[in-house]
């Protein structure tokens, strides 16, 4: 259902206030060929109500012709700014960055970051923003979720499905996602509401079994029957199953690259806001399908790059692959159990 101009100033003025902008500020708004107009014009009125300087850079898409899916997630690390010198130091004058494009996994992102700017990618439809608007709460539950995190040295997930898999930790940062961007250096993602971490390289042991219902992005599909994957040294070594399986493999090794396989972040969703049905209800073109990354007590993992926590590995294809009624444990504690908050992340009865 369609959400009122109104509706959205109001949800963007309360992000903007989250994360600091005040009046004199410069907030550039990146945006490209597939931004949603309503998004755009109503962060353009909300920024400019708070006095902030809104500048509009419009870049013309690429992948175009290299992708197999429209999604922005399904080849990344090549963006309009890949070479871009003038759009790149516009972007890294600004305070911040409204990123309606998707820079994701990108070396300009990193530059952008490591220069002091802030950014926040937001492209999902408007009423997915205004359902999961962030809130200072939502940033103390992932916060406190992240010290438990932070504190682990392995991360173990199970499920009566037959995943039985274990990921070394300690090598690579937090990612922590809560709605806003309050700091300098930090990148966020409306919607969101999860937290993840890389395993150490060469770390990943086991098996991990997707049940039917489950979920393959950026296919944006629910599983219809199991499949299986054996992990090895930090990599997916076999996918076992039927036509998802199968259909799955074909679109990784159209990759022709190796480092597809790897495993990339691990964690779970905290946003009890999202919901896993949502996918189903929508376009595969029209949603990204952040409701099933953040959904409170998912287990979610990813194949793919790594050069967004530092790491070297910066491969087109990425993969994240959202699971349900897993039981994940940090150093033998439960934090999620059977597909249930064991507490809210802020030591609450779930």
């Amino acid at each position: 259902m369609s959400v009122s101009d109104f509706e959205m100033v109001e949800a963007w003025g309360q992000v903007l206030s989250l994360s600091g902008i005040a009046a004199g500020q410069t907030v550039t708004i990146l945006t490209s060929s597939d931004t949603h107009p309503q998004t755009l014009r109503t962060a353009i009125v909300a920024a400019r109500a708070k006095g902030a300087i809104v500048n509009r850079l419009d870049l013309l898409p690429v992948n175009g012709g290299t992708s197999l899916s429209r999604d922005p997630l399904a080849y990344v690390g090549t963006t309009p700014l890949t070479g871009n010198k003038a759009a790149l130091a516009m972007l890294k004058a600004s305070d911040l960055v409204l990123d309606l494009m998707t820079l994701l996994f990108s070396a300009e992102q990193h530059e952008i970051l490591s220069a002091g700017g802030r950014i926040l990618l937001a492209v999902e439809p408007p009423e997915i923003l205004l359902r999961m608007v962030p809130t200072e709460e939502d940033r103390r539950r992932v916060l406190a979720a992240s010290r438990v995190l932070r504190a682990a040295r392995q991360m173990r997930v199970t499920s009566a499905a037959g995943t039985d898999v274990t990921f070394a930790l300690g090598e690579y940062p937090i990612l922590e996602e809560y709605g806003f961007c309050e700091r300098p250096g930090r990148w966020d993602h409306w919607p969101s509401g999860f937290l993840a971490t890389w395993s150490n390289e060469g770390s990943a042991q086991g098996t991990i079994v997707l049940d039917r219902g489950d979920i393959l992005l950026p296919q944006k599909s629910y599983v219809r029957e199991p499949v299986t994957f054996t992990i090895r040294d930090g990599y997916v070594t076999d996918i076992a199953g039927g036509l998802d399986a199968d259909l799955l493999r074909g679109y990784m090794e159209s990759f022709g690259d190796p480092e597809v396989y790897a495993i990339s972040h691990v964690g779970w969703g905290l946003q009890k806001r999202a919901h896993w049905s949502v996918l189903g209800l929508y376009d595969r073109e029209a949603t990204i399908g952040m409701d099933s990354r953040a959904c409170a007590g998912n287990f979610l993992w990813s194949t793919g790059p790594n050069n967004e926590a530092g790491g070297t590995r910066d491969t087109a294809c990425h993969i994240d692959i959202p699971m349900r009624n897993c039981t994940v444990m940090l150093d033998g504690d439960a934090v999620v159990r059977g597909g249930e908050l064991v507490n809210d992340g802020l030591g609450n009865a779930a």
